[in-house]
């Protein structure tokens, strides 16, 4: 390799972690030569693909920012006046520096070990806060994937308390208002359906509601931005024994009566406009607030208020026994993830204007609107509505002759069906844009332009005097405090200095692939050529998106061993959903309706039935063997007796335990014999990239985390991507966008046609850097890596599940279980301890209660690995100490982990062991001390006293007894 090939491959050896000499050292351990005999061992010949992978070549992180650069130069940034949904907004330099663009916010995970995380718990709690407040109802989750999601889940949640027995469904009947947003009842049609939901749009209005609706949904201020006064309705609906869910906008709420007032059961809706850039379509956290009523059915997270084992406050995610891998196909939703990341901008943004501020924002956007209808009706336009908040919906005969004067002016308006346009100000827009607009207008209409005035005490004319908000919100000091940017600065490093992320050390999270999301990677998502595209501007003004996407979606193809790619999921569990529908889809152009019977192993992911019951089909469960793989007896048995009625069979590769079965193409052969397809999970593809496929082993449809193995970050727990991919025969049947209408197939999983596109850039950024060398190489090191540590590991702990060679693929399941008989050790123990030793636990009892799954990815170098492994070491010898009487059962570093500086620095120290042991186990960790600022949550006093909104300042002082 010459000195310019070497500089081409430089990303290579940034984002892998181990060099050469370290590689020779971990291959040692191991008791192997060289790195192709360990895949060689890992991995069964027969699921090897013998013909070489080929991608893309690769390029330094210098020319890639060249290229991207050139890229986004063909998207064309117009002033956006589109609305329906997203809008321009202005992102806090603050907030833009210190929380999108900070690893210390971008690169932690979902805050299930919740002592390590309550800076972003007390940021998604502010975040519930802000959303309750402005809707007026009691109980709000920390974020959904996005509006039309969010719609969807309240429909869903409705329909489940009307009709708990899906087979026997008592109360089809869901309206919808013809005036919600087209993105939001294209999601909600499209989950309806399968379930047997009976859709009727038309006119809120004129619509009789009787007892056969379970519920009905409304846009508040609605899609041609009216606002309604819906109180009649909701009480018909009421009457009748269904529900109303409104969707809703939260800066529109500083201005009008909440929907909790008008008697809205649930209001859902986006909280992009609180300084969460476009990006064409995403990401961007949508909102749900509902009624204490529906606190055990309510979809997502919800971050509730509890106590530490001090007595002290303490955040954590409350009421997760309804999470999918507790109730799996009775799950009350298949959402995994969220948009935290985005949630906290949201509230951020909310923190840093204060109540006030919001209002402020809110009012100059009403009388900017206001200006404008009144300019353009001294022109002689019609504007359709009398009250609205921030569009105008003006009629006219030639829409397409003003849309080429304004886009010629560089503006971008909604264009409905013939007769009329919509135009929604932003944020941003200033009193010189209403007059460059009117100047549009003027020109159509071959008029001079007329005077206008910024009158700024004219708002409560367009607002009706019966929805004018008269109640208080954000009233909590954390709203009131941090108004000044040093103030806010710090506030945001206090709470980012509370959390472990991946700038604190490796996050060896089982199944979930905590890898490098490189700088070189993520710097183009703030760009404005990406971050200020609207998702339903014409084609023309996105050149740049769609030579990425189409790259991109070849790529994902060619890697899966596929023909095809949606990048429209904008979840994992949300892929799951679409390739399920793929597979219904397929089934019924071929009159074979009837096939819903779906198979999936006892060891799956938890959202794979929660997904397979969203897409009405039918869980039949298949049994796992001593070894952990799949019992193929068992699978052909099901295969054959279920023949007819087969849809298909729902398989993670490798497995959920770690292995690589040898048995996949011949459990792929079995399905497909009787009639069904096989969906492959992607969750672990970090192992399979350049040495297999998903296509190439037998299956047919497979969806990828971009989140994991693609380099997107996680968040805290969102944003994430799922898109799929499929052979020949699924082609036809992804899902479609109301925005590409030459697209058949499924309907749209997500609100917009590309999900959350502007991240989509990490990913390609992630192939284009590595080239098809250097994916391969994170694969072949994701392995390695595992291996390394399982070889370290495996003289203390049993570990669970391995392959034929005894090996593991990226990741295996070190089981903790007898400890608990040897000294009442749990597992949660040992994840409590490993946080006094600068670690985030791996994964917790899944999917083997009593263990933990162990990840490390390619990204850590040797040294990072043996700091965990020696944690690890320590604490079996901690264990082996309680188990030999040495330390008490009950008073020792593991069961009174973790240990914070409040409690080490205290006068009073009353346990047997020393500080200097709970606090400094190994020399390490004196260098770099990450202190939890919490001692253990009590997760039961959190559930029976539920609070998940921010609480009186006294409370953050007092103690609480639990």
């Amino acid at each position: 390799m010459n000195l310019f090939e070497k500089q081409a491959n430089e990303f290579t050896r940034r984002h892998i972690g181990s060099n050469e000499n370290e590689t020779r050292q971990m291959l040692s351990t191991i008791g192997i030569k060289i790195l192709d005999e360990l895949i060689d061992k890992a991995i069964p010949a027969s699921i090897r693909n013998p013909e070489s992978l080929h991608v893309t070549e690769p390029v330094s992180e210098a020319e890639y920012l060249r290229l991207i650069r050139e890229i986004a130069s063909r998207n064309l940034v117009f002033k956006n006046y589109i609305g329906q949904g997203y809008y321009d907004t202005i992102t806090p330099s603050v907030i833009l520096r210190n929380v999108f663009e900070n690893p210390g916010w971008y690169t932690q995970y979902t805050p299930y070990q919740a002592e390590i995380s309550q800076g972003r718990l007390e940021s998604l709690l502010n975040f519930q806060t802000i959303v309750s407040d402005l809707t007026g109802l009691p109980l709000a989750n920390a974020s959904l994937l996005d509006e039309g999601t969010a719609a969807a889940e309240a429909m869903l949640m409705f329909f489940n308390q009307k009709n708990r027995d899906h087979q026997h469904i008592s109360v089809p009947r869901f309206f919808v208002d013809h005036a919600i947003f087209k993105q939001t009842r294209d999601v909600i049609a499209t989950r309806a359906e399968p379930l047997g939901i009976e859709l009727v749009t038309g006119d809120y209005k004129s619509i009789h509601i009787d007892e056969s609706f379970f519920g009905a949904i409304i846009q508040y201020p609605n899609s041609e931005g009216n606002i309604p006064d819906y109180r009649t309705f909701i009480r018909n609906v009421q009457t009748a024994g269904g529900f109303v869910v409104m969707a809703t906008d939260l800066l529109a709420l500083t201005l009008l009566t909440p929907p909790g007032e008008l008697g809205a059961d649930v209001a859902i809706g986006s909280a992009q406009r609180f300084g969460v850039p476009i990006g064409f379509g995403g990401p961007h956290a949508a909102f749900f607030a509902a009624r204490d009523d529906f606190k055990r059915a309510i979809p997502g997270r919800i971050i509730g208020v509890s106590v530490d084992s001090h007595g002290n406050r303490a955040l954590r995610m409350a009421l997760q026994t309804r999470e999918q891998h507790i109730k799996r196909e009775k799950a009350t939703s298949n959402i995994c993830t969220a948009q935290a990341l985005l949630a906290n901008m949201a509230a951020m943004y909310a923190v840093y204007h204060g109540p006030q501020g919001l209002k402020d924002i809110a009012t100059r956007i009403n009388i900017l609107a206001h200006t404008l209808s009144e300019g353009l009706r001294d022109l002689g336009f019609e504007i359709t509505h009398e009250y609205f908040f921030d569009t105008i919906r003006v009629e006219l005969n030639e829409p397409e002759k003003i849309r080429f004067i304004a886009e010629g002016s560089n503006l971008n308006f909604y264009y409905e069906d013939k007769g009329s346009l919509c135009i929604s100000i932003g944020e941003n827009t200033s009193q010189r844009d209403i007059l460059d607009i009117i100047s549009v207008f003027s020109i159509y209409s071959e008029q001079d332009e007329s005077a206008i005035l910024f009158d700024y005490e004219l708002q409560d004319e367009i607002i009706p005097v019966t929805l004018r908000r008269k109640t208080a919100f954000m009233s909590h000091p954390v709203f009131n405090s941090h108004h000044s940017e040093t103030e806010m600065m710090r506030y945001l490093k206090s709470l980012e200095n509370k959390d472990l992320s991946l700038n604190t050390s490796m996050i060896p999270l089982g199944s979930c692939t905590m890898k490098l999301n490189a700088a070189s990677e993520l710097i183009p998502v703030s760009w404005p050529e990406f971050s200020m595209i609207h998702p339903f501007a014409p084609p023309f003004q996105w050149n740049g998106y769609q030579k990425m996407i189409l790259e991109l979606e070849s790529w994902l193809s060619t890697i899966t061993g596929f023909a095809a790619t949606s990048l429209q999921p904008n979840s994992g569990a949300q892929g799951e959903y679409a390739g399920l529908l793929a597979i219904r889809s397929y089934h019924a152009a071929h009159g074979q309706q009837h096939r819903q019977v779906m198979l999936i192993p006892i060891s799956a992911h938890g959202t794979n039935p929660a997904s397979a019951v969203m897409a009405g089909m039918k869980v039949v469960v298949v049994k796992s063997d001593e070894d952990g793989h799949i019992d193929i007896g068992d699978l052909k048995e099901k295969a054959v007796q279920f023949k007819n009625e087969l849809a298909g069979l729902m398989v993670t590769y490798p497995s959920t335990h770690g292995v690589f079965e040898e048995g996949i193409k011949d459990i792929c052969q079995i399905i497909h014999e009787n009639g069904g397809l096989v969906y492959m999970d992607g969750a672990n593809m970090n192992a399979q990239v350049g040495l297999t496929s998903p296509g190439f082993i037998g299956a047919d449809v497979c969806h990828l985390n971009l989140h994991k193995t693609f380099a997107i970050p996680h968040g805290g727990g969102g944003p994430g991507m799922g898109p799929i991919c499929v052979n020949e025969k699924l082609k036809p049947h992804l899902p479609g966008h109301w925005t590409n209408p030459d697209k058949t197939g499924t309907g749209a999983v997500s609100a917009a046609r590309y999900g959350s596109a502007s991240i989509l850039l990490i990913s390609y950024a992630y192939i284009k850097m590595l080239g098809t060398y250097g994916i391969r190489q994170a694969t072949v090191y994701a392995i390695l890596n595992a291996n390394y540590m399982k070889s370290r590991l495996e003289s203390y702990y049993p570990i669970l599940y391995t392959g034929p060679n005894n090996t593991c693929a990226h990741e295996f399941i070190v089981d903790l279980r007898p400890f608990k008989l040897q000294a009442g050790i749990e597992a949660e123990d040992v994840a409590k301890r490993l946080m006094d030793y600068g670690f985030h636990a791996p994964t917790l009892s899944f999917p083997v209660p009593g263990t933990m799954m162990i990840e490390p990815t390619e990204s850590e170098d040797k040294a990072e690995l043996d700091r965990f492994c020696d944690a690890m070491i320590a604490i079996y010898h901690e264990i082996q100490d309680i188990a030999n009487g040495k330390m008490d059962k009950n008073d020792n570093p593991l069961k009174n982990a973790p240990h914070t500086q409040f409690v080490i620095t205290s006068d009073e120290w009353n346990h047997a062991y020393g500080r200097e042991k709970a606090a400094f186990p190994l020399p390490y960790t004196r260098l770099n001390k990450f202190w939890p600022s919490i001692g253990r949550v009590n997760n039961t006093y959190g559930d029976r006293n539920l609070i998940c909104t921010c609480e009186p300042v006294t409370s953050y002082a007092e103690s609480i007894e639990a």
